[in-house]
């Protein structure tokens, strides 16, 4: 054979085997809203997501005897963006699993491709209940928690006989969601709902809805509580306070955040709410090599949404082994009813709808001289079963 032509041959056969190597490799797409407004959410889901597969993988990085291969894809948390970077996942990186996205809007807008392809889209940390409700579709799993599970938990945190509550929240999928579920949770309580104000995403201007909240309190008997549920910027607790809702007998509360949100609850020692992760409140080992190896190396203990990403990875490298596929169909059935370990324990995904059903975590603000961000202390876990997660899928 003449040496340009075995050259070539040889060129070709490399260029077939690396393809087969790519080919045999475990591809799991990430798309996060990466830049945008809830860009630290996405790069704390990222590295919860890597940090979890390398545990899940005891350092192996492989799953069933395939490399594990990560495709990041940014979609700056828009819906359209979102769509067409998980087309491009499926169609152009051949991912056998994607994982997404940050912003609720976005990831619904991302349900129809999953159907279309036949592959399977995990959720995370995405939580307005449309994704797994009347949005749904049988590729989803979801390992984020629902508004639902935010809410009841919430709810039980708060509500009392007696108390009076109004709601703040954004004017989109993610805000209305949670106040409907919030509602729903809260009349089981015997607490009284007494307004719902929802205010535009990138508000920064809380005065007129915070009268609104106040007035609405005001002559109520007994304890008055407006509670906010808010993602992203605008920072509406440290500006409600400004605001001095101490005037009319109003206590403020919300959920869990991030730290740098957390940073604002130093305001509001006592205060008390209900969270999906805060670092120092799960006692299990997962959680401990999690934080233990997150502070080695970032100088810090992991966020709320680092501990999505986490769960996130877990529940692949389960399913695969479970499956011994990644062929879609096999995924579904050793999805479906599958329980798999997380930072904050177990988690089993629904038959029903595919969400998984975790603990949540009623807490209350500690402000602790040391940390940056207010301590939340555990006041009670509320477990899989103390919480009534309603189906809202109509299929």
């Amino acid at each position: 054979m003449h040496p340009l032509l075995k050259a070539a041959a040889a060129t070709a056969a490399l260029v077939c085997l690396t393809a087969t190597a790519r080919a045999d490799d475990l591809t799991v797409a990430l798309i996060c809203g990466k830049t945008g407004p809830l860009e630290a959410y996405a790069k704390q889901t990222e590295t919860g997501l890597r940090l979890g597969f390398e545990y899940a993988t005891k350092g192996t990085m492989t799953v069933d005897g395939r490399k594990i291969d990560i495709v990041v894809k940014d979609d700056q948390s828009k819906p359209d963006l979102a769509k067409s970077a998980l087309a491009e996942a499926y169609e152009d990186d051949h991912a056998d699993i994607a994982i997404g996205t940050t912003s609720s809007a976005a990831a619904i807008a991302m349900l129809p491709v999953a159907e279309e392809h036949k592959k399977i889209l995990i959720v995370e940390p995405a939580v307005a209940d449309q994704i797994t409700g009347d949005k749904w579709n049988r590729y989803i799993f979801r390992t984020g928690r629902n508004s639902s599970q935010d809410a009841i938990s919430n709810a039980v945190a708060i509500g009392k006989p007696g108390v009076h509550i109004a709601t703040l929240a954004q004017d989109y999928a993610f805000g209305r969601d949670g106040v409907a579920a919030f509602k729903e949770a809260l009349a089981k309580t015997g607490a009284t709902l007494d307004d719902e104000e929802y205010a535009p995403a990138n508000t920064t201007d809380f005065t007129a809805v915070a009268q609104r909240l106040f007035d609405a309190l005001k002559d109520k008997p007994g304890r008055k509580i407006v509670w906010v549920l808010w993602a992203g910027g605008g920072d509406p607790m440290d500006k409600l306070m400004d605001l001095e809702p101490s005037r009319y007998g109003v206590e403020l509360s919300t959920g869990g955040n991030i730290f740098s949100a957390l940073a604002a609850y130093k305001r509001f020692p006592g205060m008390e709410g209900a969270t999906y992760y805060y670092y120092g409140i799960p006692k299990n080992p997962v959680n401990d090599w999690f934080v233990a190896e997150h502070q080695k190396r970032f100088g810090s203990p992991p966020d709320m949404f680092t501990a999505g990403g986490f769960s996130a990875a877990m529940a692949v490298v389960a399913a695969v082994e479970k499956a011994k596929s990644t062929d879609t169909e096999a995924l579904i059935a050793a999805m479906e009813g599958m329980s798999f370990d997380t930072p904050k324990g177990e988690m089993i995904f629904r038959k029903e709808d595919h969400q998984a059903l975790q603990s949540m975590y009623h807490f209350k603000v500690r402000v602790d001289p040391n940390l940056a961000w207010a301590a939340l202390d555990l006041v009670s876990e509320m477990k899989i079963d103390d919480m009534q997660i309603p189906i809202r899928n109509k299929r």
